[in-house]
C-alpha cells in the first residue's frame, strides 16, 4: 500500500505544481499553457486509470484493452493520433510475437511454456498470419544478416513446421 501512497503524492504533486504555474504565470498565454498541460495531464491521468480498472476487473482480450485506448486516443487526438497508436502496437507486439515463434522454431523451452500459456491453435494460427511479416523481417534481421556479416551457416526456417507443431502442442 504504501507505493501506491507514493505514486498518489506524485500524481497530486503534479498537478498542484501545474495549476501554481498557471496561477503565477505573468502572461495570459502563459497561464493557457500551463491550463492545457493541467488537462493533458488529466486526460492521461484518466487514461491510465480506466486501463488500470478493467484490468483489473479483467478483459479476457487484448484487442479489448486496444479497442479501449483507440477510442479513448481518437477522441482526444482524432485518426491520426489512432492510427499512431494501431501501428505501434503492431510492430511492438509483432515484434514480441514474432521472436517468440523463432525462439521456439529454434527449441527453446519457455517459448514452448508462453504458447502454452497463452494460446489455443485457432487464437495462434489467427496472430501467425497477422504478424507473418514481422516473423519474416526479424528472421531476416537475426538470422540471415548476421550470417552474411560473419560468414556463418544460415539457419533455415520452415512456416510450414511451425504451424505443424502448433498444432500439435496447443490442441
Amino acid at each position: 500500500m504504501r507505493e501506491y501512497r507514493s505514486l498518489a503524492l506524485t500524481i497530486i504533486a503534479i498537478f498542484i505544481v501545474t495549476l501554481v504555474g498557471a496561477f503565477f504565470s505573468p502572461t495570459f498565454n502563459e497561464q493557457k499553457t500551463y491550463l492545457e498541460l493541467f488537462f493533458l495531464f488529466g486526460s492521461l491521468l484518466f487514461i491510465f486509470s480506466i486501463l488500470v480498472i478493467f484490468a483489473a476487473i479483467g478483459f479476457s482480450s487484448f484487442a479489448l484493452y486496444l479497442t479501449l485506448f483507440l477510442a479513448i486516443v481518437m477522441g482526444m487526438y482524432g485518426v491520426e493520433g489512432a492510427l499512431l497508436v494501431t501501428g505501434m502496437t503492431y510492430f511492438f507486439w509483432g515484434s514480441i510475437f514474432a521472436m517468440e515463434v523463432l525462439l521456439f522454431y529454434n527449441g527453446v523451452k519457455s517459448a514452448k511454456e508462453w504458447f502454452i500459456a497463452r494460446y489455443t491453435f485457432k487464437s495462434f494460427k489467427t496472430e501467425y498470419y497477422v504478424f507473418y511479416p514481422m516473423i519474416g523481417m526479424l528472421y531476416i534481421l537475426l538470422e540471415f544478416v548476421p550470417s552474411l556479416f560473419y560468414r556463418e551457416k544460415l539457419l533455415k526456417f520452415s512456416p510450414s513446421r511451425v504451424l505443424k507443431e502448433m498444432e500439435e502442442i496447443l490442441k
